[in-house]
């Protein structure tokens, strides 16, 4: 059964950190590109950031460059997400998905991340 699993969110104070992880099983993991998304509350989903096969990093999302870090360990089957310098804009339900190099997608639950102080 193929599944992707988010954990790590919480909440946090502005300014602070998180460290969020999605783990793949039933799936040749590295055959995956991996990108993180979120969803606030009335607004659409929007991609963060993708790492590729080959590692590539592309942080789609401007608001995030400098403060956000995707990296993947093959080794584990998981992909991560660094989020620091956390903002209230930030809080949303941060999700993984992975495509196939046909493009098949599969989607984590999500997890969810609220940044208040």
């Amino acid at each position: 059964q193929v599944q992707f699993v988010e954990s790590g969110g919480g909440v946090v104070q502005p300014g602070g950190s998180l460290r969020l992880s999605c783990a793949a099983s039933g799936v040749t993991f590295s055959s995956y590109a991996m990108s993180w998304y979120r969803q606030a509350p009335g607004k659409e989903r929007e991609l963060i950031a993708t790492i590729t096969r080959a590692g590539l990093i592309i942080i789609a999302e401007d608001s995030v460059k400098g403060r956000f870090t995707i990296s993947r360990d093959n080794a584990k089957n998981t992909v991560y997400l660094q989020m620091n310098s956390l903002k209230p804009e930030d809080t949303a339900v941060y999700y993984c998905k992975a495509r196939s190099y046909v493009g098949d997608d599969y989607w984590g639950q999500g997890t969810q991340v609220t940044v208040s102080s």
